[in-house]
């Protein structure tokens, strides 16, 4: 959407939305489908899998006239694989890696992997 920030040297497949002020580092790579809303910053050399969603609300309530968006960061060299959905609120870390399906709902550490639902850490970083 008009007033993202994309970075140089990425590559956005078909059907992502990126909310208006989203702001995505330099050479990452944004697979198709993925939904990324405002809130979100992605640090550079990151990898978003196809159809990753990440969340901006954390509390939806339709009937609700004012909401606040709950901010997302994602730093720098980290990969979410396919079909991970990222709830608003949480960090992922430098070099982190979220599993195919992973629905992660706490920060990540710098170099861990994490899987599962809720996402739990796999292996530590070193």
């Amino acid at each position: 959407m008009e007033g993202a920030r994309i970075g140089r040297n990425c590559n956005i497949g078909s059907y992502v939305e990126i909310g208006s002020k989203v702001e995505i580092g330099d050479n990452c790579k944004i697979q198709a489908f993925s939904f990324i809303p405002n809130g979100v910053k992605i640090g550079n050399w990151v990898f978003v899998g196809p159809h990753v969603v990440f969340t901006n609300d954390k509390y939806p309530d339709m009937h609700k006239k004012e909401w606040s968006v709950t901010p997302t960061i994602v730093k720098d060299g980290a990969r979410i694989c396919a079909n991970a959905t990222i709830v608003c609120g949480v960090t992922i870390g430098e070099n982190a890696m979220v599993g195919a399906g992973a629905v992660v709902t706490k920060d990540v550490p710098p170099n861990a992997v994490v899987a599962g639902n809720p996402a739990r850490i796999l292996r530590r970083p070193k």
